[in-house]
């Protein structure tokens, strides 16, 4: 009797270990699933039918992406300009929800989300990280950044004529495209919030947010899951690195909207910043243009209103410079509010007819990096019939990222810059080659085809390079004999380089530890020393 009940325990306590045994391999098995699949249910994986944006009228930019397995190198890739999406390459996750009060969720709601890290997957950077390293990784002072709502009211800086403007109603419908890449939680989405809440419903169709390969935790699933909750942004995954350009280019064959506006991941829109720049565009379709950007400071993430109006312009190294308003162009001006016309714009902000922005060739997709593209793109639209222009009842705040570009970045910039030389400066390339001369030497490089564009300049009959120094910025004229250069000014007893600094307050020049900061060039040329982070401004 007693052996009898010592078997039964035994075997009571054998099915208890199998139970146990069972329910750990279960919960091992939950926690080896991929955390995207959480959202499976929620994304849409694009079928061969859906390619390139057909039913459209976005024909010509259809596969940028060859066909390639999956990686975790993040290399960028060199793209085929004008060819069409291969679509077995993207996840979309269309997040569409039914109202738009789901938009204001929990604050800091990212950072108690649990997420499953995947093996070799960097960990995302918290409050709890030394600010030097989010800096480092972001380019901003990350923690002040994150203790700012993503739906700030910026405080009123237009003109008040902009105030009395009436628009019409039935403006296009437009799509916004944002590209990020490891972008800090609380711009990119404060950047999403401004949009959505600082723009007519009637028109704003989408913003379509491109994933360019990130790897940092908070842009998995924790984005996946807080896009679900607002409604009109979809967000694309793209499965290798593209660049902004890229992205762009991919965010762009997937709209639907009449225009286009592509926006960098840390801007934040004033209250009425579309209907300008729509209005334009509907009387004049040849255009690209761009609002007034304020500027948003990196360490603070205060916003400073623009006190002035400034047109962008290009030097003979090909370096954009902001600068006050030509007396020609002034002397033009209808009233304080007109659109102005501008050399070159600044690729923060650019709005677009979507079939004007094909026809004319998109963007340079062999441009790897963004800081170029929207010089080659002014020159082309200028040279080919089109014009350029700045909207000043249109505001857009930017936050300038305090990043510095590592040696295989600046040799792309070069590359990009041969680019636009080869194809568009004809004979005045030479001035270009020589005040680069210096950079040549010490950074060979590998010149790519530019086939395609010069094929394209020939098929839209575009102007030569000497009708843009006559007719669109004739200051650069006059200097391309001086061969003007530029680079750090420094001071052989300390060690030590001028930097520029500035706030609402004040302006001031510094010594500091030499780095490849921007507010640390300087541009000889005229026997004037320069500053090109402000080039109003001279070192006496």
């Amino acid at each position: 009797m007693l052996l009898r009940k010592r078997c039964r325990s035994l075997l009571c306590q054998l099915q208890i270990l199998v139970l146990m045994l069972a329910l750990v391999l279960l919960l091992l098995m939950v926690a080896m699933l991929d955390p995207e699949a959480q959202s499976e249910e929620n994304a849409i994986y694009l079928n061969q039918h859906q390619r390139g944006g057909e039913g459209h009228g976005w024909a010509g930019v259809g596969s940028l992406l060859e066909s390639v397995e999956e990686t975790n190198e993040y290399k960028v890739e060199v793209l085929s300009p004008l060819s069409s999406l291969r679509d077995e390459e993207l996840i979309a996750i269309g997040m569409f929800g039914s109202t738009r009060s789901a938009d204001k969720v929990r604050k800091n709601m990212y950072r108690i989300v649990k997420q499953h890290k995947r093996k070799n997957e960097k960990v995302v950077v918290t409050n709890n990280d030394q600010t030097e390293q989010a800096r480092d990784t972001h380019g901003i002072e990350e923690n002040g950044s994150q203790g700012i709502s993503l739906h700030r009211v910026i405080p009123e800086g237009r003109h008040l004529l902009c105030l009395k403007q009436i628009y019409n109603e039935n403006l296009p419908t437009t799509s916004v495209i944002i590209t990020f890449h490891n972008e800090a939680w609380s711009t990119l989405l404060r950047t999403v919030h401004s949009v959505l809440d600082n723009s007519p419903r009637k028109i704003l169709k989408e913003i379509i947010l491109v994933d360019d390969l990130s790897f940092q935790g908070h842009l998995k699933t924790a984005l996946s899951e807080y896009v679900s909750r607002i409604g009109g942004v979809k967000l694309i995954r793209s499965n290798k690195r593209l660049g902004v350009i890229g992205g762009r280019m991919l965010g762009a064959a997937r709209a639907t909207g009449e225009i286009l506006v592509f926006m960098e991941p840390h801007c934040e829109c004033y209250p009425g910043w579309l209907e300008p720049l729509l209005s334009r565009i509907v009387n004049n379709r040849n255009l690209i243009l761009s609002p007034v950007l304020d500027v948003i400071d990196w360490r603070t993430s205060k916003y400073y209103h623009s006190t002035d109006l400034r047109q962008g312009v290009i030097d003979w190294n090909l370096d954009f410079h902001w600068v006050t308003m030509s007396e020609s162009d002034q002397k033009v001006r209808q009233s304080p509010i007109a659109p102005f016309r501008t050399p070159v714009i600044p690729g923060c902000v650019i709005a677009v007819d979507r079939h004007y922005f094909q026809n004319i060739g998109a963007f340079d997709t062999f441009m790897n990096i963004s800081g170029v593209e929207n010089i080659e793109l002014s020159i082309r639209v200028w040279l080919c019939g089109g014009s350029v222009e700045i909207v000043p009842c249109s505001r857009v705040g930017h936050l300038l990222q305090n990043q510095t570009y590592s040696t295989i970045q600046n040799k792309t910039l070069l590359r990009n810059k041969i680019r636009i030389a080869e194809v568009w400066l004809d004979s005045y390339k030479d001035i270009f080659y020589h005040s680069i001369g210096k950079e040549l030497v010490t950074k060979p490089i590998e010149m790519s085809d530019v086939t395609e564009l010069k094929q394209l300049r020939q098929r839209l009959g575009c102007k030569a390079f000497t009708w843009f120094l006559s007719n669109v910025d004739p200051a650069m004229n006059t200097t391309h004999s001086v061969q003007p250069s530029s680079g750090q000014l420094l001071n052989s007893g300390f060690g030590l380089c001028v930097q520029y600094s500035y706030n609402k307050i004040i302006q001031l020049t510094e010594l500091t530890r030499c780095d490849d900061r921007s507010n640390q060039v300087i541009v000889y040329y005229n026997k004037k020393i320069k500053l090109k982070a402000n080039d109003s401004l001279c070192l006496v």
